[in-house]
Formats: structure tokens, sequence, C-alpha cells
């Protein structure tokens, strides 16, 4: 069994807006908690640490 975990940055309670990860064998699978049955994105752990370098050093509004 494959265990999510929530962004650090989500709602508390029922608010279900976030985003959810799992490492899944060699990739790190991210997934939208509103539809869980979607497939996945998959990435790369290189391609994760420069998703999150981008994001922690950009202004998104984050």
């Amino acid at each position: 069994m494959t265990t999510w975990r929530k962004s650090s940055h989500s709602g508390a309670g029922d608010d279900r807006s976030c985003v959810e990860l799992t490492r899944l064998g060699p990739s790190i699978a991210i997934r939208d908690s509103k539809h869980p049955t979607t497939p996945p994105l998959f990435l790369t752990p290189a391609q994760w640490r420069t998703f999150t370098r981008t994001v922690k050093t950009s202004s998104y509004g984050l």
C-alpha cells in the first residue's frame, strides 16, 4: 500500500485542496488530493529538486 503525504501548506480540516506525494520506486509521484484516482505526475529525484528549488526561489505568490 502506498502512503501519500500532504503538503505542509495544505489547509486543515475539510479543506482538501492540496498536493500529495509519495515515493514509487525511483520516482516521486505527485497528485491532486481532490482527484486521487487520476494518474499522478511522476518526477525523477533530480526533477523534484529542480521543481522545489524553483518554487522556493521564485515569486509565485505561494
